[in-house]
């Protein structure tokens, strides 16, 4: 069973950085594609980066310039790395995986909760 855990969530003040980690296991095939979503209270979830296995990426228009998704396929972990973090940033972020397997299965992980004061 695929099971997705992630990490690195926290209370940070208003232009810090946290770093955000994604691993997954169980899975008998390669992870396609990996990314981050997040969900503020009383909005529905974005996307907020990906990354495929190549190692290409794509950015929301709010994380572009501040946040920088990255994987290390060997582990099979995702990772962001957030800086210049602002109170609208405040949300719970998700960590996604997509894997191809006859068909394509989308696997989440429990979130963990980002918070940044003003």
């Amino acid at each position: 069973q695929v099971r997705l855990v992630e990490s690195g969530g926290g209370l940070v003040q208003a232009g810090g950085s946290l770093r955000l980690s994604c691993a997954v296991s169980g899975s008998a095939f390669s992870i396609n594609v990996m990314a981050w979503y997040r969900q503020a209270p009383g909005k529905q979830r974005e996307r907020v980066a990906s990354i495929a296995r190549d190692g290409s990426t794509d950015y929301a228009d709010s994380a572009k310039g501040r946040f920088t998704i990255s994987r290390d396929n060997a582990k099979n972990t995702a990772y962001l790395q957030m800086n210049s973090l602002k109170p609208e940033d405040t949300a719970v972020y998700y960590c996604k995986a997509i894997i191809f397997a006859l068909a394509q299965n989308n696997y989440w992980g429990q979130g963990t909760q980002v918070t940044v004061s003003s």
